[in-house]
This record gives C-alpha cells, structure tokens and sequence, in this order.
C-alpha cells in the first residue's frame, strides 16, 4: 500500500532543486509502507477480511435468524458467543501483525539523510525526501533512493557501492558522476544547480538506466553507471552528492519487491470447500425434514389441531414447513462448528511457539533464534515439494580460502588420509612479518618449497602477487588491508602475500611488493582486463632487472589453448590435479607466463594503441596471450554454510526439489552447484541452456528433452513406436508444429528415469517466460533432479517461482538474504528469510526467519512434518465428534414429528464445541507425534504423505463423515432401544424425554473422548489434563445446570431441573453407555489393527522399532545417521569423486572495467588510509574452516557434515538405509514387506 501518485509515465522529467516544478507531477514520496491497516481501516477492513470466510459468514447469517422466534429453537447465545470469540482472537492477532510490520516500516521510513534545502545541507527523515532534492551521502551509508550521482569527494567524480541489497554480490562495484557536474562538489556550488533530467519512467530494470541530462546548453547522455540505487551501501568513498530521481515505490528496488501478497494455506482452502459441501448437505437434510414435516402435520398433525393448533402465521401446511427448514438449519448448523476456526488459530499459534522456541534452531555464533513471522503457514511446512534458493549469502559464506594449488606437476594441499590426524594450522609469523594472522593452510611442504627457493613455486606466487586489480591500504606498518573487488583475487593475493610475495601498493604505471623480505618495485605496462567471453586476464610488467614478462590467469578451457607444445606433459598432470579440484567443488584458476622480448613489446604497444574498440582491443590481446608456460593453477572454496551439503541431500531425500536461483554468473553458480553435491559427476547429463533467441531456447530445451527420453528408453529397454514418436512431437512442437501430443509428452516426461541438471543463463531465462514457452520450459525442468538459474533479476526469480505455481500443484518454499529475493519470497506459498550480512529486507518479507539454511531441515522435515500431521489429526477428529453430535438430531426428527425439537439441552448444545471437547482435541493438535524429531530426520520419506496430500483430504473427510453417521446412528439408537422398556428402580418407566437426552449427551461426550484417546500418539501431562479433566467437567457443569438453585433463578432457561442425579442413578443407563462405546470403538480398533498389520506404512514401522529400541536401551550412535557418518569421510569423498567425467572447475566473480581504471590511474585516491572502513574487514575477521556438525541433540540428521550423500557414495548410506529398515519390518509379525526399501510409495501411501 503506497502513497497514490498519477498515471503510468512515457516519461519523466526532472529539475534539481526546484521543488515546486516536480511536484505538479505528483511523483511518489520516498514514504514506503508495507502494513495492510492504519487506526481509521482496520475495523472496516479485518471485518470484511474476516467475512468472506464462509463459515464465518454462514454464522453470521444464523445468528440473524435466531432473532426470528418463529424459527429458532435455541437461544440466540448458543451462536453470537463463540462467533464473537472467534473474531475478536483473530482481529487481535491480525492487530498484532499488522503493528510489526508498522514497527519495521517506521524504522525505515525515519532514517536520517542530509538533504540539500536553501543552500544548507539539513537532515531529513528518509520519507521527507523527494523527487529533485540533492541528498549528501557518507561512507557507509545506505542509498536512500535512486540517485544521479552528482560529484565525489574522489578524483573525476568516482565513488564505490555496495550492491548486496539488490543482487546479492558483495563485490564492489564503481559508479562515476557525469563530467560537468563531477567538479561540483561544495554546497554552494550544488545549490546553484538547476540541471534538467529527461529520462525513462520507473521500471524493475537493475542494470539500465536511459536518460539526459541539459544543464547550461549542455546535452550530457546518463546511464547505467551513473546511478546510485536505493539499497546500496557506499564504500570506500568519504562523501558524494546525487539528484534524486526516483523515490519510495518508483526505486527499482522496491520495483522488484513486487506487491504483497496474502498468503492462504491449502488447507484453509480445503476446508472452505467442505464447508460448502456440508452446507450442501444441511440444506438437503433440511429441505428433507421439512418434507417430512409437511407430510406428518397433513397426516399425523391435523388430529391434533383442535387442542394444539398453529401458531401464528402459521397457518397452512406449506408454512410449517417453511419454518421448519429454517428451524433445522440453526439446530443442524454445528455441522461446521465456528469452534473450528478458533482452534485451528490456536494451534498454528502453539506450532509457530515451538518454532521459536527450538534451541536446535538457535544460532549461537550470530545470537539469534528461528522467527515464525506468520502463524496461518505452519502445515503448509509439511507439504513443500519445490525450494527455490538464493546462493550468496544463503547457500554460500560469500568467504574466499585458498584450500589447493598445483605447481609444475605437484599438488599442494592434500594433507589427511582416511586414518591420519588432522594437521597442525601454519603458522606464518617467523617466516613473514608481513602475513595475515588470519589465513589458514596446513600443507608445511608448500612452504618449505618457498624457503628453500624453488623457483617454479616462487613464479607462481609472484604471479598472484602481481596479476590482480586489487588495491592496498596500509593503516599502520605491516598492517595491510586488500580492497578487492571480488573476494576471488583477495584470496589469492592473501594467499600470495603469506608465502613471502606481498603486494604493497601500486600506481598507475608501478606495482610494489616485497619478495621474501626484499622490496621490489615492477613497472606495469599493460592491463588484458577480464570479461566473461575472454575468462582470463593479464598484466606485463618489467622486472628491475628489465626483463618484460606477461602473467595470465583464467580458466583452464581458454589457457590450454594458449600454451607452448612443450607443456604437454606438463598440462596433462594438470589437468589431473584440476579435475580432482572441481570434484571437490573448488574453484580453479590456471596460471601461465611469457617472456616478451623488446621488440615484441614494442610492436604490440603499438597495436595495443590503435585498438579503440572492444572487438579490435580482444583481437591485440590474442596476438600477445599466445605460445605460453603453464605454471600450474589454484583451487580456491567459497565456503558454503555449515550444513548445507547434508540439508539438500537430506531434502532430496524426502523428495524435494531444489532450484537455485542466483544473480551470479554461470561458473560460480554450476561450482556451487558441485559444493554443495546439488550437482555430482554421476548426474547422467547436465544441460546448459543460453540461447540468446527464442528459437535458440526451444531447440536446447527440446534437445534436452530428446535426451532424457533416449536415456530413459535405453535403461528401460522400451522402445516402443509410441515412445519414439513423443520425440517428434517434442521437435513439432518446439519449432511451432502443431502435431505436439501434450499427454504423452507429459506421461513420458513425468517418467524420467536418470539424473538430470538443468543450468539456465538469465537472457535464455528471459525467453523461457513467455507466455509460449513456459510449460516447454516447466516440463523440462521439472524432470531433473537440479535446477540452476544463473544471471537472473529479482523479478525474473519470482516468475520462476510463479511459473511452478501455476502448472503444477505443488508447495513452494523460497529462501533468500538479500533485497532482490524479497520478490521471490512474497511470491512463493512460504517464504524463509536469512538473517546474514545482506541486510533485513527479505527478513521482513518472510514468513520465517533464521541464521543458517541448514535449519531448513528441521524446519521441514521435523516442525513442518509434525505440524502437518497434527493437523490432519484434529480436522478428521474434529468433524467426526460434530457429525456425530449433529446427526443424532437427525434420526431424533423422525421421532418428534419433524417438530426441530432438540435431543440436547441448550446449554449442552453451547457448551460441547467450547468446553466439553475443545481442549482434549487442542492438545493433540499441538502435541502429537507419530515418531521422534530423531527419526523424522533419519527417515526423510516419512515427509512424502504431506506432498501427496494423503492425511487430509476429500476421500478422508468422506470416510470421518461416514464414522460420524455411524456413531450418531449408535449414540442415537442404542439408547433408544435399551431404555423404551427399562424402569427404573421403583418401577416407573425409565423412557422419558429428558432422561433419554441425558443418556445421549453422556454417551457422546465418552465416545468421543474415547476416540482421541485412540488417536493420539504422544502422550503428555497435559493431554492428561485435558482429557479426563474435560471429561470430569462435564460431569461437574452437568449437575450444576440441573440444580434446583439455577431453576430458581431462571425456569424458562434451566428446564431439565434434576434429570442428571436421576438419570445417573439408574444402572441401566451405566449399561447402555458402556454398550455404546463398546459398539462405536471396537469396529475402529479392529479396522486399525488389520490396517498396520496387513499394510504398514512406514512410521508404523519406526515408531515400532522405536518401541523396540527403547525396550532394549540400545546404546547411542548405532542409528542409520551415525552409520552414514562412519561410512562417509571426506578422504572416501574424494577417491569415489575421481572415478566421474573430467570437468572444468573454473569460476572468477570478478568484472570488466577495473584494468582500464586502474592504469588510468583515476581510482588510486580512493584508496587512501583516511577511508578505512570496508566489507572487507568483516571478512578479514571471519573464522576459518568448517565445524563437524555432528548430532544436535537428539535430533541426527540423515548424513554427516561431510557426507556426500547425493555423489557418488550416495549408494552405500541409502543401502543402509533400506538393509535397517528391513531388518525393523521383520519385527512385526506377519507384516508385509515395505519392498525392501525406506521408500514410501505412492501406492502404499494412498492406502493410508
């Protein structure tokens, strides 16, 4: 809900300093809110909000007609009391929400920002900033709109941002000022400005920007480089001054953030259906007995009518009926108790509490806890079938470690076997003053080789030393900070700086370092910057003897061809050592040099020089970067969170699908893919889709297609004309024929045996969206195993979530840190927000909050699981005790004449829903569970009933309404039979009205105590309590009510004065009740042993092995998860990772454009030590290095930290998965086999 502004603009105009002049176009205010109310709406708005609950409105319109005394029996309390509980509960929580999301939106909106007014700079509340104000921004500071920057305190108008908010990238990027106005950077001078700013209107564009910018005659063309994005973080910049050109809701960040979305969960959706169902089946019941009241007053009736006529307006046969329809639609109305709702608000609530209160979930490192940030979503936990993930910052640290290198054929790095003790931590210091304390490496022989002066692994570090765009700032003596722009080059350069080569600082023509304590200052003559198509870059530099030399690094696709035919050998090892890098999922640089002689210098200088254009500049660099020596290559780990690894194993498990959705580039994205074993080298095929057309796009992905379904026909041995001919039709379809057979294709596709990778490039992305090619693309990518989307904007994420939304009906779940996964967070059914280093943006548009994703499993598979299943447990509980309480007036109809007399007392009927069974029902919905959290994470497919959507459903509700007829039919005929010929005591007949209404009431209120009993599974002290206690007030509240004191004080009220003491004193009665409940429960106890006997579903199987397992003590570590973390180490990781396909593991964060800017020599003031506050000494202060994560608890997960469950020992722990499970069926007597697997099939499922 934003401040109103005008009509879509073609496009916008802007005048600086001239308030007056933007405002008559009504541009929006920088004021932003995210709040659904203020005090004046929410009254009006939550009622209506509330009301379009059908039920809620269904009792709505009974209490209406409870006004109407020709037509109610029953009071008009019996509905308006526990209607106006269940508005008020949920009027208050939505109050409370709402105030959260107002706390949050204020303390945004009051951020203070030094604004240019009337020639002084003056600081005002972010939402007092508008269109046209010049804004002073200082280090450090956030962006607070979209700005055109203006001038910088650093040279030619440069400046250095942030831009995790936006991407998710923590490198920095440069923006630079126009060149007229880059010289204005005093007040006075600003004030003076009155530039003129044409450009486009506001879009969700990040990476472009058009505009004008007309200032004294002059015509200046602004970009994308030019502006400065709200959400941004300026750095290493001490001030700079911008035009603001776009505010509040018009800044590309929130452009992306999309609207926000009221998130309902499906089975609120199920419930409003059968909700509609049972008020199908109300009117039918009452237009029935008001049938049957017709026939009987025209038969049975009219004898009467001398004696006991009509009253009026009664006064004809047809309006008796009228009323007595209307008269069974209030007695009949607890079909759909408004109870219901009230407990399902409850017992979310409980779920979000454990949530909160889970100390497994508890980050101790950053001191903070998992947040429920909505209390509507907790079920919808256990039936998320898709995760879409953003990488950095969620899957990944975003920290750089130089883990491994090869030099000259030796690899480095490789320092513990299966059995070996885990090395000693180098220490640096004696060797070099100058290292950084902070860095880790264990491989002492690397070391040894730099002092004994070997002169290979020298070159090789001074390679890194020189090789690189990152810049120094020395604080004090030795006190070296690197100001990278891609945490890539900071760690090499770290890297290189602690084996004795440390890069000091640099000017636009020198770079100075120290060379094993020595100074030494090289010459820098050119920079071969990097870019995506090129993968490398170079520098030559002349040595102080004069020696010209030119060092490359890049990826080791691209340099091999660029080699000298004498390294063959030499690159053959390599290649060897690379490929065993990439299988560990590091990211590898390979490294090579070239002596230049003067004349080759000079001849190329000369070309180097005439080359303006990017095309021609690529070709120079080619003629130099050819004929060259491999020195060998690095292996750098972007450090994944802990536990991410065995999260996503463990969640593929429980078959769900994880999607990675990132801003990165395609080589990070594909190595973090391998990292975190999203990605194996036994996948069967990974296709990469970048076309940049739309028919390109088609012919990749029908290609990916053929390719699946050619595997699937090979492995399967089916080759039928049928399968053969579905990959022509993918082909007719895929290039616009119209012979394209959906079904099939879809059958086939749906039945994709193998392992599939998907990696999509952004711009491919872009064309796989339209409306054309979506299902092509969803068919595609649904039928592999990992999904990868790289290069991809914030919207584009959410429409990628939304695409899965619309074609398959399917739970999504989206998680995200950063700004620019706030859209995909809104969009999906649940959004998981991290609380990292990017900011708290998708924290408040999530709705569940925590510190590490490794969470994510227990937030699913134990919080999500339990919750789901609790919830299906009270809803059928639940409408079985109503139909079996609502029914009896049914069968009583046929009795009574069709008359809508009651079977029960009023006070009854009011009470039953609220008191008598409400807190017996509560406490399983909040406490059952059918295993352990223990065991829900060791067996992950006990998740699978929740996707399929087994527990609660249409076909369950049907069969909890036939249980409900049967117990009414009991309940009422039971006791109708016994007592029509019982006496009592003294010999007067027993069968009287009230007597019979108390036998029933009783009789239910046992039975269904009874019954969930039965079905609860975990017992607490508090089902204890509220079971025999309810029970026991029933009792209590019943003898009460039939007292003579409460008679006294209101007889039209308390009519059954008595009945309960006389009633009860009669063993007749104590028979029939005992009779009853026999004859209700014994027929579900039976059914349910034959059910786990016959077909066992798998938590019958677990839960009796952990009945087994208790009565035996069997000591820790013997369970399925320690048996995965013996068999599993990283030594065996490594040697299995070898057996796969040789791949590249080259990936480099790093961007085009620094080289020219550094011999430039425009940025080096920048750099200065008076601008000392940067990302990077947060990430200087990170700790190294992985923890075991070991068990939590109680609560081991199904892998280790180091298990590569989903690579290629992904076989030996799922055997022992199903050789454990075996061994636990077996236990149970005459038990069918579960196929010999932990797998749930849908077919056993469904005979749940």
């Amino acid at each position: 809900m934003f401040t109103k502004k005008s009509p879509a603009e073609e496009k916008r105009r802007v005048r600086a300093n001239d308030r007056e002049y933007n405002e008559k176009f009504q541009y929006a205010t920088n004021y932003i809110t995210t709040s659904k109310y203020n005090i004046f709406t929410f009254l009006p708005i939550n009622l209506f909000e509330q009301f379009r609950v059908a039920a809620n409105a269904y009792f709505l319109f009974l209490f209406l007609l409870q006004l109407i005394p020709q037509v109610s029996s029953l009071s008009w309390f019996t509905t308006i009391v526990p209607l106006g509980m269940v508005l008020s509960i949920t009027a208050v929580k939505d109050a409370s929400d709402d105030y959260f999301r107002h706390q949050s939106d204020n303390q945004v909106n009051n951020r203070k920002s030094q604004v240019l007014i009337s020639g002084s700079l003056k600081n005002e509340k972010w939402m007092n900033v508008r269109v046209g104000d010049i804004i002073k921004l200082e280090n450090n500071q956030f962006v607070a709109a979209d700005l055109l920057l203006l001038s910088s305190s650093e040279p030619h108008g440069l400046c250095y941002i942030e831009t995790a908010e936006l991407d998710g990238e923590t490198n920095m990027k440069v923006r630079q000022s126009v060149s007229v106005t880059s010289e204005l950077g005093d007040p006075n001078n600003l004030a003076a400005f009155d530039g003129k700013v044409v450009c486009e209107p506001p879009n969700n564009k990040l990476d472009h920007f058009d505009g004008t910018l007309y200032w004294r005659a002059m015509k200046c063309t602004l970009t994308n480089q030019n502006m400065l994005l709200r959400g941004c973080v300026l750095r290493n910049t001490e001030a700079c001054f911008g035009l603001v050109i776009f505010a509040g809701p018009d800044t590309k960040l929130m452009q992306n953030s999309g609207p926000t979305k009221f998130k309902r969960a499906s089975i609120d959706i199920l419930m409003n259906t059968l909700v509609l169902w049972i008020f199908g089946l109300l009117v039918c019941m009452c237009m029935f007995l008001a049938i049957g009241n017709a026939v009987w007053e025209q038969v049975v009736g009219s004898r009467f009518q001398n004696y006991l006529s009509w009253e009026p307006p009664v006064d004809i046969v047809v309006f008796s009926a009228f009323f007595a329809f209307w008269s069974y639609v209030i007695i009949l109305n607890t079909l759909v108790p408004i109870s219901l709702y009230v407990s399902v608000e409850v017992i979310r609530l409980a779920h979000s509490f454990f949530i909160n209160w889970d100390p497994q979930m508890f980050c101790s490192q950053c001191n903070t806890a998992a947040k429920a940030r909505t209390t509507t979503l907790s079920e919808e936990l256990g039936q998320v079938e898709y995760i879409f993930s953003d990488k950095t910052g969620t899957l990944t640290q975003n920290i750089m470690t130089f883990n491994k290198c090869s030099i000259n054929g030796h690899s480095y790095g490789e320092v513990t076997g299966s059995l070996g003790p885990k090395p000693k931590r180098l220490d640096f210091t004696p060797f070099n003053p100058l290292a950084d304390p902070d860095f880790c490496f264990y491989d002492d022989t690397l070391l040894e080789s730099v002092k004994v002066g070997d002169s290979d692994t020298q070159e090789f570090f001074r390679l890194l030393s020189l090789c690189h765009t990152v810049m120094s700032e020395e604080k004090s003596e030795g006190n070296l900070v690197y100001k990278a722009q891609s945490p890539d080059e900071s760690a090499l350069v770290t890297a290189a700086r602690n084996f004795g080569f440390v890069f000091r600082s640099r000017t636009p023509g020198t770079i100075t370092t120290t060379e094993m304590g020595r100074p030494v200052t090289y010459i820098l003559l050119a920079i071969l910057d990097f870019n995506n198509i090129r993968k490398r870059m170079s520098v030559v530099v002349r040595n102080p003897e004069g020696r010209i030399r030119l060092y490359c690094k890049g990826a080791d696709t691209v340099l091999f061809e660029r080699l000298h035919p004498c390294n063959q050998e030499l690159i053959r090892v390599t290649s060897d050592h690379l490929h065993e890098y990439a299988t560990e999922g590091l990211r590898t640089l390979t490294l090579a040099y070239r002596d230049l002689s003067e004349e080759e210098w000079e001849t190329w200088s000369e070309n180097h020089d005439c080359a303006e254009k990017e095309d021609l500049l690529s070709v120079v660099y080619e003629q130099i970067e050819q004929n060259m020596m491999l020195l060998g290559a690095t292996a750098i780990e972007d450090k994944l969170q802990e536990g991410v690894r065995e999260t996503i194993a463990l969640l593929s498990l429980a078959n769900i699908k994880t999607w990675v959705l990132t801003g990165d580039k395609q080589e990070t994205a594909v190595n973090i893919g391998y990292s975190c074993k999203m990605l194996t080298d036994d996948m069967t095929e990974m296709f990469i889709i970048s076309g940049h057309s739309v028919q390109s796009v088609k012919q990749e992905l029908r290609r990916a297609r053929e390719r699946m379904i050619e595997f699937s026909q090979n492995k399967d041995g089916r080759r039928d004309e049928g399968v053969e001919e579905c990959g022509d039709a993918c082909f007719e379809g895929a290039t616009g024929g119209k012979d394209l057979q959906p079904p099939a294709t879809s059958d086939l596709m749906d039945n994709i045996s193998g392992e599939f990778a998907l990696v999509v490039n952004g711009h491919s992305l872009a064309h796989a969206l339209d409306a054309d090619m979506e299902e092509e693309f969803v068919t595609t990518a649904c039928a592999c195993k990992a999904v990868i989307c790289c290069r991809v904007t914030p919207l584009q994420k959410a429409q990628v979530v939304e695409l899965i939304k619309k074609y398959k009906t399917a739970i999504t779940l989206a998680i995200g840190d950063g700004a620019n996964d706030v859209s995909m967070i809104k969009t999906a059914h649940i959004g998981v927000g991290i609380s990292g280093q990017e900011g708290i943006q998708a924290v408040l548009a999530s709705d569940y909050s925590f510190s590490q994703f490794r969470f994510l499993q227990r937030l699913l598979l134990v919080h999500g699981r339990w919750s789901y299943i609790r919830m299906c447990r009270f809803l059928y509980y639940f409408f079985y005790k109503n139909f079996a309480f609502t029914m009896v007036h049914f069968w009583f109809a046929f009795l009574c004449g069709f008359s809508a007399q009651t079977v029960y007392d009023q006070f009854f009927i009011t009470l039953f829903n609220i008191v008598y069974t409400s807190l017996p029902v509560l406490a399983m919905g909040v406490f059952d569970q059918d295993v352990s959290d223990q065991k829900s994470l060791e067996y992950p497919k006990l998740y699978e009933p929740g996707q399929l959507n087994l527990l609660f459903n249409k076909r369950e509700f049907l069969i909890c309404v036939a249980q409900g007829f049967y117990t009414s039919m009991v309940l009422f005929f039971v006791p109708y039979a016994t007592m029509s010929g019982a006496t009592q005591s003294s010999g007067q007949p027993l069968a009287d009205y009230q007597t019979f209404a108390v036998t029933t009431a009783t009789a239910l209120v046992i039975v269904v105590s009874v019954q969930v009993a039965l079905d609860t599974a975990y017992w607490t002290i508090i089902n204890h309590i509220f079971l025999w206690g309810s029970l026991g007030f029933y009792f209590i509240i019943m003898f009460g009510l039939d007292s003579q004191r409460l008679f006294a004080v209101s007889p039209n009220y308390f009519h059954f004065v008595g009945s309960a003491q006389s009633t009860l004193l009669q063993p007749v009665v104590w028979s029939t009740l005992a009779l009853a409940t026999a004859i209700c429960v014994i027929p579900v106890l039976a059914l349910r042993f034959l059910k786990s006997d016959l077909k066992p579903q798998l938590s019958d199987t677990v839960r009796y092995a952990q009945l087994v397992l208790q009565k035996k003590r069997r000591p820790a570590g013997s369970s399925v998860a320690s048996t995965w973390c013996k068999a599993c180490s990283t030594w065996e990781d490594r040697q299995h990772a070898k057996g796969g396909s040789r791949r590249s593991g080259y990936a480099f964060s790093h961007q085009e454009g620094f080289g020219e800017l550094i011999t430039s020599g425009k940025n080096m003031a920048s750099f200065a030590p008076k601008h000392s506050s940067s990302w990077v000494d947060t990430l200087l202060r990170k700790k190294r290095g992985h923890g075991s994560t070991g068990a939590l608890g109680e609560c081991t997960p199904a892998v280790s930290h180091r298990s590569p469950v989903t690579g290629s020992l992904q076989d030996s722990p799922i055997r022992e998965e199903r050789a454990k499970q075996e061994r636990l069926q077996r236990k149970l007597p005459e038990q069918r086999s579960l196929q010999g697997s932990s797998s749930v099939t849908k077919e056993t499922i469904q005979t749940t």
